[in-house]
């Protein structure tokens, strides 16, 4: 299960939960992460702070995840590891998930017209993985509650109790 910070990662973390009780396997979450400015510049310039900010960031997006799907509470009948693996996202994600048994599963994003669009890590995991790949949509909102979010502005979202 690869978690990248998506809308999809909920539904997607709640599937492979779905999957593991089915199966009586593990959930193994992995959110891959790099230091900002990559690799390559990590390595021109080393940075340990810089480098624990990113492993932060890659901790927090994988709490949201999981307060998002679960509210905060760990699936019952599941066992659950994480892991934040230093690393390209697609080949994090195949390391994880090589055996014959395993089933990664991604979140994508629904593209226009209800088609599926699989960005680069995605292309990479279904090309290269050994297992088999079960790719979960994010959740459609309606048509008006889009073009509302889109013109939301912060003081839409402030306190309901206002002076």
């Amino acid at each position: 299960m690869g978690l990248c910070g998506s809308p999809a990662d909920p539904a997607a973390l709640r599937a492979a939960a779905r999957e593991a009780r089915a199966t009586g396997r593990r959930l193994v979450a992995v959110v891959a992460w790099e230091p900002p400015g990559g690799e390559a510049g990590y390595m021109l310039r080393p940075d340990p702070v810089w480098a624990e900010y990113g492993l932060r960031q890659a901790r927090d997006r994988m709490e949201r995840a999981f307060d998002a799907a679960f509210g905060g509470v760990p699936p019952r009948g599941v066992g659950v590891e994480r892991r934040l693996v230093r690393d390209q996202a697609w080949r994090a994600l195949c390391a994880a998930a090589d055996g014959p048994h395993d089933r990664l599963v991604l979140g994508v994003r629904a593209g226009r017209r209800g088609l599926f669009r699989h960005d680069g890590t995605t292309r990479r995991v279904l090309a290269r993985a050994t297992c088999p790949v079960l790719t979960v949509p994010a959740p459609r909102f309606p048509r008006r509650l889009r073009a509302a979010l889109r013109r939301a502005t912060a003081s839409d979202f402030g306190s309901a109790s206002r002076p």
